[in-house]
């Protein structure tokens, strides 16, 4: 079998690094991201084959069979899988990654070389096993109730009970001790505090996961993101694989950037969310009454609003990809543009189950970066705009988070669509967000809903507006 020397696998591995950085700096914007993605293709590519034909390395021939079916999988899968189910596809994928580091953690400890190592070094690798397999087990866990609850298998509604808090400070507690023991035991017994504490952080994740609300999810999924990063790092440390140790460090500090990002968006604290000390703001009186009265209207009756508009916004959220309402909506986007009509989308940071998930779907349909907007940038001029589209959004555009403080979601910036002159809701039914929490502008005088599925509703409009 061919090898390649040492020194030029180091090479690539830094040529790797290199790509990888590019593609996350790439991924920053929606016009870079495709040029972001296949710079992470390649520095994967370059990766595998350095690490596979790396001196040392043996049984090339199973590793090369294992990455094919693996690779023939995933290409199915990602063929499979609809742009609604990317939340539930990338938490899973998130356990893959927390359940090969405990898997690497294992088999490291188990190496008869590791055994060898004596002094300070012994003690450093047993801590890379022991610090691998706790964020591994984790990620693991924490990662497979995150998709059940994106994908409805769990219920969304946070879990909590008095002493949550202190059961998981003393979990804690208790793997820290066994970690010290851990490291003072021989193999037999080493073995078996090491399997204690990889059951308990198993219960840590599910523990953490179960006790966030369904609203914080996007948070959560980027958060399982950062934990995967330093679970593959840690992995890394215990194969000795600088590479790896790297590309973990990248995608562990992205991901909390990211979280925290995030955590901003819908003013939550970083830290109440990653330990689960709270799962919404609100202060826990008495909900502000809901005053007014819901009116809906016809697919006409909305041509004819969109006729005689000047500057139309479009908020989209889950239920415009749950209907795949992306293309009709941009066809009629470019008929309003052709009749001289200001159309934009704003975007939530939030919207939908993943952070950047309406984005992608415009994209997909072929819509504009310059008309599709962040929240900061069109909160200013919802007072001058005509008519508001929300398309299958709720939580994002609910005012009860500026002025309703007993609200779960009280404090969260969200889209002020209630400020236009004129707001036309699509939804299938007056059903709450996903946050459980009902939405006051489906009351409101100048609001109107526009009851069905989105796709349809869209395409009945459009057979009005070229009447």
């Amino acid at each position: 079998m061919f090898f390649i020397e040492k020194e030029i696998q180091m090479a690539a591995y830094l040529f790797a690094s290199i790509l990888f950085i590019l593609s996350l700096g790439g991924l920053s914007s929606q016009e870079s991201a495709k040029r972001g993605v296949l710079f992470g293709i390649v520095g994967m590519i370059v990766a595998i084959i350095a690490t596979v034909l790396g001196e040392g390395v043996s049984g090339q021939v199973y590793i090369i069979i294992a990455i094919a079916i693996a690779s023939v999988i995933g290409l199915m899968l990602a063929r499979k899988v609809e742009m609604t189910a990317m939340p539930q596809l990338v938490a899973i994928l998130h356990s893959f990654v927390g359940l090969a580091a405990v898997l690497v953690g294992f088999g490291s400890y188990l190496d008869p070389h590791a055994h060898t190592l004596t002094g300070a070094a012994h003690t450093i690798h047993l801590v890379e096993v022991f610090v691998g397999i706790f964020i591994g087990a984790i990620t693991f866990t924490g990662s497979i109730i995150a998709w059940g609850k994106l994908d409805g298998k769990v219920p969304s509604k946070p879990w909590s009970f008095k002493g949550l808090q202190t059961m998981n400070l003393v979990l804690l507690i208790v793997c820290t001790i066994l970690g010290v023991l851990y490291c003072k035991a021989d193999g037999t017994s080493g073995m078996l505090y090491l399997g204690i504490m990889t059951a308990i952080a198993s219960f840590i994740g599910v523990v953490l996961v179960m006790a966030i609300g369904g609203g914080d999810m996007p948070v959560v999924v980027s958060m399982l993101n950062s934990y995967s990063g330093w679970a593959a790092a840690a992995a890394g440390f215990m194969l000795g694989n600088d590479l790896l140790i790297v590309t973990g460090a990248l995608v562990g500090s992205s991901g909390a950037i990211l979280s925290m990002h995030m955590c901003h968006a819908m003013n939550r604290s970083f830290f109440s969310v990653i330990f689960a000390s709270g799962a919404g703001n609100g202060s826990g009186g008495e909900k502000k009454a809901i005053e007014g009265e819901v009116t809906s209207l016809n697919h006409e009756e909305v041509a004819t609003l969109l006729k005689e508009a000047k500057s139309v916004v479009i908020v989209p959220g889950y239920g415009m990809a749950v209907a795949k309402a992306q293309y009709p909506i941009f066809d009629m986007v470019q008929t309003l543009r052709k009749a001289g009509k200001n159309v934009r989308f704003a975007i939530h940071p939030v919207a939908g189950r993943l952070p950047g998930h309406m984005n992608v779907l415009l994209a997909e349909a072929n819509v504009p970066y310059d008309i599709v907007l962040e929240m900061d940038e069109i909160n200013d001029d919802m007072p001058n705009t005509d008519v508001v589209m929300v398309i299958g959004a709720n939580d994002v555009v609910n005012p009860s988070a500026q002025d309703d403080p007993a609200s779960s979601i009280y404090g969260m910036p969200v889209i002020e669509a209630w400020k236009a002159e004129k707001v036309i809701i699509m939804k299938r039914s007056m059903s709450a967000g996903y946050s459980g929490e009902d939405n006051p502008l489906f009351y409101k005088p100048n609001s109107e809903m526009l009851y069905g599925d989105a796709k349809d509703s869209v395409e009945k409009i459009m057979g009005f507006l070229k009447a």
